[in-house]
This record gives C-alpha cells, structure tokens and sequence, in this order.
C-alpha cells in the first residue's frame, strides 16, 4: 500500500502545474580555457530514485555533479535546484550533499567527524546521540572513538556517506562511491544507497562499474564528450541504447550484453 502511494504521489509531483522540479538544468555550458567540458546539457529531473551518470573518461561526468552542487559555475546556462537559483560564491545548494570519490576526513575520530554537520541538534547531548545513531546505521558504531585518518578505505567512503546523509539532503550526489574498493567494501556502500533511496532521498551518482549501475539504479543519463545523448531506464539502455555512441561505450564495457551494433 505504501509503495502505491508512493507511486501515485511521484506521478502527481511530476505532472501537476506549477510545481518545479527537484533538479533542472538549462543550456549547461563549461568551457575553461577554451576547452569545452559541458556542452548544452538540458536535464529536469523530478521522480524520486536512483539515476545513474554514467560515460567515458572525460564525459564531463564529475564536473557535471559539481556544477549542479554549485561548486563550479557555468561558463553559460542555469542550474535550478527545488526551483532556486545557483547560490552565489563558493556556496553550495542547501538541501544537497556531495560526497567526492576521494573524501577528506578531519583529524580526530569518526565521531568528530559527525560532529562537524551544522545541522545536527543543538545540545552537545543530542549532537553525539545524533552521530551515534548515524554511526550504528552504517555500521560504524564500534569504530565512533577510531581515528578517522586510520580507518580502511570502505570504512572511510562509509563515514563520508554517513557525514553526507546527516544532513538530511533531498538529493545525494556521489563522485564514484565504490572506486577502489574490494567487493564486501563496494557491497556495503551499495546497501547503504538503497537505504539513503528508501529514506526518501533522491540520488544521483557517477559510475564506472556498469554492474553497479545495473544493480543501483533507476534510470541511467550517458555523457558522451560533454553531451547528454541519452536518457532512459537503466533495463532499457542495456538492453536497447539508441545512439551510437553509446552502443560503443557499452560494447568496450561489457561485450556479452550486446550483439553487434545496428
């Protein structure tokens, strides 16, 4: 019953008047030192769920999720996020969180790094409850007093996740969660997105492991030398991509998922 009300509410938000949506992106350009890195991109984005960006080296994919956090200013275009306009200077949206493929942990413990999220309860009592809680949800809690600097690299991209989703954001963006990872590692961070999605929070992520993004997501978005060229169900572009370029980039990927192109 739950999940049917779920679906009628996303078919409202999408279609009814006047309403904006969570993400949108008009005529995105990036071109630093005359080197064109986004090219046009036109993306609204409303249902809740999983997508998946995904492309080539050099698609343009990481500095893409910068732009829409508000970290890189286009060169032309405007990012909107719940119907806002990008912050100026070096301030990100509110109401986003990104985690890089590389976090950065402050010196102390896990904890501390919890600690640090403005949004968390005013009282130093209701701070450490709150971390605690967030620690034990990604199973970090017998790790809360470990420096933060000397945990393994899984553990890390967990507490950078756990940091992220203690905001509270309405959209996660995740620079390649599982580079590097082994496989109980990798396994773990995707267990933890499938809880950020069921906790209502939309994500979008960047991946080069097109297994992963076959598991994660809902639909998939494909960068091609800064273009957007497709945007479909993640069934349906493994199954049936539409633009050359993409039939390429999944033939080098994964061989046995397609016959030879049309």
């Amino acid at each position: 019953m739950a999940a049917e009300a779920l679906q009628v509410l996303r078919r409202a938000c999408a279609t009814s008047p006047g309403l904006d949506p969570l993400l949108s992106l008009r005529g995105i350009v990036f071109r630093p030192a005359e080197r064109t890195i986004l090219d046009r991109v036109d993306f609204d984005w409303n249902d809740a769920g999983v997508c998946a960006l995904i492309g080539p080296n050099g698609a343009g994919k990481t500095v893409l999720l910068r732009t829409i956090h508000g970290l890189l200013a286009p060169h032309a275009g405007e990012v909107r996020f719940e119907g806002r306009s990008q912050p100026e200077g070096d301030l990100a949206f509110d109401g986003q969180a990104l985690v890089f493929q590389h976090s950065s942990m402050f010196r102390g413990s896990a904890i501390d790094n919890l600690l640090v999220v403005p949004k968390l309860a005013q009282s130093r009592a209701a701070r450490r409850a709150h971390a605690l809680a967030m620690l034990a949800r990604v199973g970090l809690r017998d790790l809360a007093h470990a420096p933060a600097l000397k945990l393994s690299g899984g553990e890390r991209q967990r507490l950078a996740i756990a940091r992220a989703w203690l905001m509270r954001p309405r959209l996660l963006l995740l620079d390649e969660p599982t580079a590097s990872l082994d496989p109980t590692a990798t396994e773990h961070v995707e267990q933890l997105i499938r809880e950020i999605r069921a906790d209502g929070c939309q994500v979008l992520f960047t991946s080069h492991n097109l297994g992963q993004v076959s598991r994660l997501a809902d639909e998939v978005v494909f960068l091609h030398r800064g273009r957007l060229l497709e945007r479909t169900p993640v069934a349906e572009f493994f199954a049936n991509p539409r633009t050359r370029e993409a039939r390429q980039f999944l033939q080098g990927a994964l061989p046995w998922h397609l016959s030879s192109p049309a």
